[in-house]
């Protein structure tokens, strides 16, 4: 049964603000046809302002301060929630980005930032944690596993919450939307602790993840939800039956995303404006002519909500526009695809609005999504399964985890009726799991293959696999040998969604001008991953590389085997070799001193691992103007010409590109 919808009057008091939800169209956005000029690219973020002598004397020296404090202060588990403010502060200083001044008082943000950071130092130092049982607007931070960076978030902590009792509280991630000049000290000066954003149900917790500045919440914008969500746990009760999936603008394209990849982590899915998808939003938002290559419109697949639409029918959605928004088109295409496999997408317009929540229409949003996540659960119950994928980065569903695909980036599908035993129909899918409590039997039939295993005295993980013949066998585990799995399916930017170093050639290399390229593309990868994921890229060189590095860490390995003695040890492994003539992929050569490969692939002094040799991410400067376009734009591996130079989309001419198997192999086709 529904409960009945929360009073929306009763929540006001938890209204957040609207600078980070729904920011109107502003020369910070993406700008339309101007913006598809690969040669005229501005910078994202921009330059910042220029600080009068005596404010930047009074921030370095409040900067030298708060360092001290930080130093005195040593280990502890709470030194994120001050490492944020000095990393902000610093940050602002050393790439000089600061956005206030003109017109306003010099460095406001960094100052707040600052100020804010000095009083909770010196509330540690002495022992004091006060923002761990306040209410309201909280910052706290994390250090993340990807580079080690600290990244902060805002929650918004309900008055009534009792940090003495045992009740779990309803959360509500809320994405914000695209601001190219917001960065940290922006983000972290200003409490989104009033405003007239969303106005959740009494009790329940507001989590706005900083999502590591403005990627749409992708590859390490996407780890930042759950890294979130994890500092979280840790401090604060929450009811992980009741995680509400919130956003507008670039935080509505965040929700369909979050939606489709992990359609049963969330109670509910409120969505709005956004974009759902790469090419049609391109095509009507930007204006632009795409000529993608094959490859590229396969990785579409990774963000291409649309492409997965069926996954929101175990996901309750309530998707929110403006009628004369041109956002509108998100919501317009997710309804079109998910009626083409007979789902209805419940879709609230605001009257004559443009790209802002209409006031009465808002209020319907918050009284749907109450009554969705109010309503009565019983775990127990018989329910149905559907979901689509791929690629094994995104594999679960429920009880469900797919661990074998027939070939990525194609469709895989997985249907699991839970009312008499496991009943379950399968395409492209070649591996499951299932978790099946004590109470259950296992799978009676897949795909038409009667099984039996019937019901245990505790609850289980059940592994199949598909035969060659077509039939399903019950395994105690998965075959040995390199095959694709979850966390180790590529393509490149894989790697870059966990803890990894980049390794730096200290050797003499096979060529010269290819080992310049490497150099130069390594402070590329650096420097820009800094600018769009925050962090410092940790780096170490060849000569320092230790067993725990190999254990913990993806290697980013850069140069050939010539200069970079970690190369050196695994290049006879690799299904790209270099050789006395040049690159060679298969049956191709291409001559050494103008062709560098570029791949990702399984680690083999640690297979568990990656390594990616002489890549970065591989979205580049012309795509930081439009989330949609931050999508992968290399596959597995590929081979760059270099006497073509790199510019704002490619690291030089790609001559060749292709995805490797399912089982780690080099395919004649490149994997079409």
């Amino acid at each position: 049964m529904f409960a009945l919808p929360r009073a929306l009057a009763a929540a006001l008091f938890l209204a957040t603000l609207t600078a980070l939800a729904a920011l109107p169209a502003s020369n910070t956005l993406a700008d339309g046809p101007k913006d598809n000029i690969a040669t005229q690219v501005r910078p994202v973020p921009p330059v910042g302002n220029d600080i009068p002598a005596e404010d930047l004397a009074e921030i370095k020296k409040g900067l030298a301060e708060l360092q001290q404090l930080i130093k005195d202060i040593g280990k502890h588990d709470l030194l994120p929630d001050v490492l944020v403010y000095e990393k902000a502060v610093r940050w602002a200083l050393d790439y000089k980005e600061i956005y206030d001044g003109k017109g306003a008082k010099p460095a406001t943000n960094v100052k707040k930032a600052l100020a804010a950071g000095l009083e909770r130092a010196k509330q540690l130092k002495d022992g004091k944690t006060p923002w761990t049982t306040q209410t309201g607007g909280v910052l706290r931070g994390y250090q993340s596993k990807i580079d080690g960076s600290a990244q902060p978030y805002w929650l918004i902590v309900p008055k009534e919450y009792d940090f003495a009792a045992k009740t779990k509280h309803r959360l509500d991630f809320w994405w914000h939307g695209r601001y190219e000049n917001t960065v940290e000290a922006g983000f972290m000066a200003n409490s989104p602790g009033s405003g007239s954003g969303i106005i959740p149900a009494p009790g329940a917790i507001i989590l706005h993840p900083f999502g590591r500045f403005s990627n749409a919440n992708k590859f390490a914008g996407e780890i930042d939800t759950f890294e979130c969500l994890e500092h979280a746990k840790k401090h604060y009760r929450i009811d992980e039956s009741r995680l509400v999936a919130r956003g507008f603008s670039m935080g509505g394209a965040a929700c369909w995303q979050y939606g489709a990849h992990y359609p049963t982590l969330w109670a509910a899915c409120a969505p709005g404006a956004g974009f759902s998808e790469t090419p049609e939003f391109l095509k009507v938002f930007q204006n632009e002519k795409l000529e993608p290559t094959w490859y590229e419109k396969k990785l579409w697949h990774m963000y291409n909500a649309s492409d997965t639409a069926e996954n929101f029918f175990n996901l309750p959605t309530v998707a929110y526009s403006g009628e004369i928004d041109s956002q509108k088109q998100a919501a317009d295409v997710m309804a079109r695809e998910m009626k083409k496999v007979g789902l209805e997408l419940k879709h609230i317009i605001g009257p004559k609005t443009g790209h802002s929540y209409e006031k009465a229409a808002k209020e319907e949003v918050n009284k749907l999504i109450d009554a969705i996540v109010e309503k009565d659960r019983d775990p127990k119950k018989p329910r149905e399964l559907k979901f689509v994928t791929y690629t094994l980065r995104y594999n679960q569903c429920g009880q469900i985890t797919i661990t074998g695909l027939g070939k990525h980036w194609e469709p895989a599908e997985i249907t699991v009726s839970l009312k008499d035993g496991y009943t379950v129909q399968t395409k492209g899918i070649t591996s499951f799991s299932v978790f099946v409590p004590c109470y259950k039997t296992g799978p009676t039939l897949i795909d038409g293959n009667k099984m039996d295993v019937g019901a245990a005295r505790t609850d289980r993980v059940l592994t199949y696999k598909k035969g060659a013949d077509g039939k399903w066998t019950e395994r105690a585990s998965f075959d040995a040998g390199l095959h694709k799995i979850h966390g180790l399916q590529g393509p490149i930017d894989d790697a870059f969604m966990d803890s990894f170093v980049m390794v730096k050639p200290t050797g003499r290399p096979m060529n010269s001008k290819t080992a310049e390229w490497a150099e130069k593309e390594m402070k590329h990868a650096a420097e820009h991953w800094r600018k769009q994921f925050r962090g410092d890229a940790p780096v170490k060189a060849d000569t320092e590389i230790k067993d725990e590095d190999i254990k913990n860490n993806n290697l980013i390995l850069w140069g050939d085997p010539m200069s970079n003695a970690i190369l050196a040890k695994i290049a006879d492994k690799l299904p790209i070799k270099w050789t006395d003539k040049g690159v060679t992929v298969g049956k191709e050569t291409y001559e050494i001193g103008t062709h560098v490969p570029v791949l990702i692939y399984p680690n083999p002094l640690n297979p568990s691992k990656y390594v990616v040799i002489n890549s970065g991410f591989t979205f580049r400067e012309y795509d930081y103007l439009n989330n949609a376009r931050q999508v992968s734009k290399l596959p597995d591996y590929a081979v760059i010409d270099t006497t073509t130079p790199p510019d704002a989309r490619y690291p030089g001419k790609v001559v060749r590109a292709g995805f490797f198997g399912e089982k780690w192999e080099l395919l004649e086709n490149d994997g079409k």
